[in-house]
């Protein structure tokens, strides 16, 4: 593989959390040291960063194909700058087996950019019989989570931490009590009222924290909380930390960029999981972002057909795609002047990648030459009908919006080129 040398580039550099103008060189799939290069790409004065490592994406196979395959997810993926998938295990059928990962590896390998697994925590994902955490993390599980299906036991939820912190294995719950949001369908307020849903309270969020917080205390297991997204979170989280419970915490871009009255008159392509939330909620978030409580921002991307979402809104699937527009959503923190592109890419590259014991999320010399090339200031109207992803279930659809991703490498090799609109097949 010939050297490249990247010249005049903004550099942003999480590790050290500054952004330089600069060169950076790449050779044998890596970022190398000073030296000959036998290709050059000149940058323009355009921002250079590691790729993006999004934790928690959903891709239809197996099950559901007709709604995301891995090779649509992993065109998505490049598109918008996103150089390594950490897939979500909620599939049908669940991964909860070797054989149910082996083949969920396999078929991945479609993708033009590098992904990891998550296996369920328990058997099926219905929370009631742990899964074999040994065997799937020597298959290749690179953490456990049953996705939005919280264990209510709490019995065999602290057996499945206790198992998976002998193991040293990373899990990853999504804090919510099941008793109190079952059902619902929107965030419980005035709004809701005057639309008529069936709400649910912030209450559940900090409920089911307390609970996971707690038997992350007691079992001494590597903790990652996927989607923060309350106010009323944030106190339990920082007394959690600050006592030395190894947990991390991420959010998602749709919860730091949206409010609950985006759904306006029950616009569909706003149902997520967890529901948005208030717009004192989103701001406390996004400053918890700044302050580096919040570890991780993730595009929880997950897929829905039409005749999903084409529905009346308490009955419509919840989620959104994202793969495309984390990065471009992520600059309108940026632009508001909650984070720097530095503090920024701690969370959308350094830190999943450090969580998940991954390389990469870094510009040093070593790491993997997974990279992205972007123009923070572009303006563009995103328009849904021109994404990869089979499923164009995006809250952004129409909207103004800047940043665009102008090249993606993954292991030294372009897997995208805005200039010629088009993917570049790896190898």
């Amino acid at each position: 593989m010939t050297a490249t040398l990247f010249q005049n580039a903004r550099l942003i550099d999480p590790v050290a959390g500054v952004e330089t103008l600069g060169d950076l060189r790449i050779e044998n799939g890596r970022i190398a040291g000073p030296g000959p290069a036998e290709a050059v790409v000149d940058c323009r004065g355009k921002c250079l960063a590691p790729g993006i490592v999004d934790v928690g994406v959903k891709v239809g196979e197996p099950g559901e194909r007709h709604k995301e395959s891995f090779r649509t997810a992993g065109l998505a993926a490049a598109r918008g700058g996103v150089t390594t998938m950490v897939c979500r295990p909620d599939t049908t059928p669940v991964i909860d087996s070797p054989e149910m990962l082996e083949h969920a590896r396999a078929r991945a390998k479609q993708a033009a950019v590098r992904v990891h697994h998550m296996a369920s925590l328990t058997k099926g994902a219905r929370g009631t019989e742990m899964v074999e955490i040994g065997f799937l993390r020597d298959a290749g599980a690179v953490a456990f989570s049953d996705g939005h299906h919280v264990v209510a036991d709490t019995r065999v939820l602290s057996r499945c931490l206790t198992y998976a912190r002998s193991l040293g294995a990373l899990v990853i719950g999504h804090p919510q009590d099941p008793g109190l949001s079952v059902g619902a369908c929107i965030t419980a307020g005035k709004f809701a009222s005057l639309r008529g849903l069936p709400g649910v309270s912030p209450l559940a969020e900090r409920l089911g924290l307390d609970r996971d917080l707690a038997l992350a205390e007691a079992t001494g297991v590597a903790y990652h909380l996927d989607q923060i997204t309350t106010a009323a979170a944030l106190p339990a989280l920082r007394r959690a930390r600050e006592s030395g419970v190894d947990v991390t915490a991420g959010t998602s871009i749709h919860h730091l960029t949206l409010n609950v009255l985006d759904v306006a008159d029950y616009r569909t392509f706003f149902k997520v999981t967890p529901p948005l939330r208030d717009e004192d909620d989103r701001i406390a978030v996004a400053e918890a972002l700044a302050e580096g409580l919040i570890d991780v921002v993730c595009s929880m991307h997950t897929p829905q057909d039409e005749e999903s979402k084409r529905l009346p809104f308490e009955q419509a699937a919840a989620g959104a795609v994202g793969l495309e527009t984390l990065l471009p959503a992520a600059m309108r923190l940026v632009h508001a002047g909650h984070v720097t592109l530095p503090m920024l890419w701690r969370t959308l590259s350094l830190n999943p990648a450090r969580r998940l014991g991954l390389e990469g999320g870094t510009l040093q010399p070593g790491a993997p030459a997974d990279l992205v090339l972007f123009d923070p200031n572009a303006p563009f109207v995103l328009d849904r009908w021109q994404m990869a992803s089979k499923s164009k279930n995006t809250p952004f659809d129409g909207a103004r919006m800047e940043g665009r991703v102008l090249g993606t490498w993954v292991g030294g090799e372009r897997v995208w080129d805005a200039e010629k609109d088009r993917a570049c097949a790896p190898g």
